[in-house]
């Protein structure tokens, strides 16, 4: 773990987030404003450690613009990102409401709040099942529900989800959380607190290296391994690179198991869903929201 390249990366999506509520307004592509993002990444010294989504309403998560997506921003909007530096991870959210709609703000305020107090609490040795509680009991006391099957997750490096859950709720599990590098992320919804499948988003994860025989997908293939490693990414990244030849490659590469395909997230009665997310190191001696 390189405790310098952890903070710079989660100093870097501190000031992406700043510059993301600069550019956010009701009725700008979601295109422009993921490329603009990803594109403040770089500019800072890092890479997006997955592709920026940014998802509507009751679509909860890995909603990030295709190529030629023309959604405009509206609703209550979920902006999720994160940054890299040679593979050491932070990861961010917040949520805007572009409606101005009093029960948007109150969702959001409730997930942020759940994340705040939950920060408080956050230590060596402390259970999931009392961070999963002090979320949920807070989401509850404005009138919402917590998310029970989205959840927080330790980070390692490449690793975005790297094995440990930490939920929204007490899930009984009672796992304590030791010297690492975590992403709490509350979700509220206005809705039952589940989400399920929803249509393919477009975001990718190297699973397999196995061979393929068609040239196009072998050369993509290669790309993927050496540019992002096991880090998630998008297929409007591959078709800058490649063109819209990208799109029958990873095609290929998800039928031959080499590519695993994410789902866009959705609440299962269509209700609206906020989220907050911050990226806490757990050292010896203290706790860093490292993208606070």
């Amino acid at each position: 773990m390189d405790r310098e390249k952890i903070l710079k990366a989660g100093k870097i999506t501190s000031e992406v987030r700043k510059y993301a509520k600069s550019i956010i307004k009701k009725d700008v592509a979601l295109l422009e404003i993921a490329e603009k993002m990803e594109k403040k990444i770089e500019e800072l010294g890092a890479k997006s450690a997955f592709p920026v989504t940014l998802s509507i309403d009751n679509i909860s998560a890995h909603y990030t613009p295709s190529h030629d997506d023309q959604t405009l921003a509206s609703g209550l909007l979920k902006v999720d990102f994160g940054a890299h530096i040679d593979g050491q991870i932070a990861d961010t959210a917040f949520s805007i409401d572009l409606e101005n709609n009093e029960e948007n703000k109150k969702l959001i305020e409730a997930s942020k709040k759940a994340l705040e107090n939950s920060l408080k609490i956050v230590k060596e040795n402390v259970s999931t099942n009392e961070i999963g509680y002090v979320i949920s009991k807070t989401i509850k006391s404005y009138g919402f529900s917590p998310v029970m099957n989205l959840s927080g997750h330790s980070i390692t490096k490449y690793q975005l989800h790297a094995g440990i859950t930490i939920p929204n709720t007490n899930e009984g599990k009672n796992i304590r959380l030791k010297q690492g590098l975590y992403a709490i992320e509350p979700f509220a919804t206005t809705g039952s607190g589940k989400i399920r499948e929803g249509k393919p988003s477009g975001i990718y994860e190297l699973k397999d290296m196995k061979n393929i025989r068609n040239p196009i997908s072998r050369e993509i293939l290669g790309f993927i391994e050496e540019e992002y490693n096991t880090l998630p990414f998008c297929s409007r990244w591959l078709v800058k690179k490649f063109g819209t030849k990208a799109l029958f490659g990873l095609k290929q590469l998800e039928n031959n198991g080499n590519l695993h395909h994410f789902s866009q997230l959705v609440e299962v009665q269509g209700s609206k869903v906020s989220q907050a997310e911050h990226t806490i190191l757990i050292s010896e001696d203290e706790v860093i929201v490292t993208s606070e």
